[in-house]
């Protein structure tokens, strides 16, 4: 049998033990211009375990098939998501790409070609640099995606704020392209000021945001849940945070090189309406929408909420399981999930929400349910008397379940 077809096999009886759902490892991303707030449950010894040169890991990534953007040096299989099945382990991404349609569905490879979402947790200690995401046009000159993305701010995360639990989001009404020019050409000079033509919002555990294409953006320090587009893609527009400079290098990473120098064309990337929006707050963020009536749940022993909803790209929902109870609970796609509290059974498996994980350690409290299980429904059980069990699911691009909610407006707050 050949390499291929014994890969193959291997695929599909990790899939067939698991009734469809498959176990992954912890996926840790560091980042050289970032400081870890050290809230991601990894040990603290353990936080420059890539050694001090590659930055701090203040990420983890979630079901990726994404490399991540980090420079000359990284490995070529940073950002991937391993499945440990019996001992073995072996890329998320092989796996879709030899039985995509047993892992996500005949429909989503058909359109897709592959799971084109990326879901992290991100935790810093402090703010990082206003910055923003190129869109399709302008990432596809330089062979990449465009990159929406949205948040949502775990509460068991963000039992402590860290130094600065607010982000700076589009640009002042009245801000004019010749500001940004300025400040760009200001790049060697210290602190370029680009922050004095945004204003910062206060964030709140429990609740999120979207952000589109070409919007400038400087988050705080909660813990944030991010699904987004299965990109890297990023421009920095601040040259300074909290005495630290900026790398121009990171401005232009993802810029054709004959517009490097050329502010025009860096401006051109700005979404520009949007980032001078004066009811940018209002149009941009998320509140938690319940996925059925309350009460209907709460008789059937759990809560489910939509906290990313409202764009075709990716949703999510926050799954609480109640003490002592189970639940079958149907999708009608595949996804990714995350625990962030309690114990209990998913299917087949064990799952429970370590409270300190070292490098390298194997942990229990992340899985990927495939489209035909998802679909069958997956039985989920507490097994804690006093505590709710509660994960976090990330669904890709044309969710079923999630389309009638992309008509809702950001600024539609339903009631809490």
């Amino acid at each position: 049998m050949s390499s291929s077809g014994s890969m193959r096999l291997l695929f599909s009886e990790a899939l067939k033990v698991g009734d469809g759902v498959l176990r992954m490892e912890p996926c840790w991303v560091p980042r050289s211009f970032l400081m870890p707030g050290g809230r991601l449950r990894l040990h603290r010894d353990d936080l420059y375990a890539l050694g001090s040169h590659r930055g701090g890991i203040d990420e983890r990534w979630f079901s990726s098939t994404t490399h991540a953007s980090n420079g000359p040096g990284t490995p070529e299989d940073e950002g991937i998501s391993y499945v440990r099945f019996a001992e073995k382990r072996f890329p998320l991404r092989d796996a879709i790409e030899e039985i995509g349609d047993d892992v996500l569905g005949a429909t989503v490879m058909e359109r897709d070609g592959g799971w084109n979402v990326l879901c992290k947790f991100f935790d810093n200690l402090g703010p990082i640099p206003h910055h923003l995401h190129q869109n399709d046009e302008f990432a596809s000159r330089v062979g990449q995606k465009g990159k929406p993305e949205a948040y949502y701010f775990p509460p068991q995360y963000n039992v402590k704020e860290n130094n600065f639990p607010y982000t700076f989001m589009g640009l002042d009404p009245g801000t004019t392209r010749n500001d940004i020019k300025r400040c760009l050409e200001k790049w060697d000079d210290g602190d370029n000021g680009i922050l004095f033509h945004s204003r910062a919002y206060r964030l709140q555990p429990g609740t999120g945001w979207q952000v589109n294409p070409g919007i400038l953006h400087a988050p705080g320090s909660l813990v944030t849940y991010e699904p987004q587009v299965n990109s890297d893609v990023f421009a920095m527009f601040q040259s300074m945070v909290e005495g630290r400079p900026v790398s121009r290098q990171l401005l232009v990473k993802d810029v054709p090189e004959d517009h490097h120098h050329d502010p025009d064309y860096l401006i051109s990337m700005l979404d520009w309406d949007a980032n001078v929006d004066p009811y940018f707050g209002k149009h941009n963020r998320v509140f938690p929408l319940p996925a059925r009536p309350t009460e209907e749940m709460e008789e059937d022993g759990y809560q489910e909420r939509w906290v990313v909803y409202g764009t075709p790209h990716y949703s999510s929902k926050e799954l609480t399981i109640l003490p002592r109870r189970s639940v079958t609970v149907k999708d009608s796609a595949a996804y990714g999930l995350i625990l962030t509290q309690g114990h209990g059974t998913i299917g087949r498996l064990p799952v429970d929400t370590p409270s300190l994980i070292r490098f390298g350690q194997m942990t229990q409290d992340e899985l990927f349910v495939s489209f035909n299980a998802a679909r069958e429904g997956v039985r989920i059980e507490n097994l804690s008397e006093t505590e709710p069990l509660v994960m976090l699911k990330h669904f890709g691009p044309g969710n079923p379940d999630a389309v009638s909610l992309q008509s809702q407006g950001a600024d539609w707050e339903p009631t809490r």
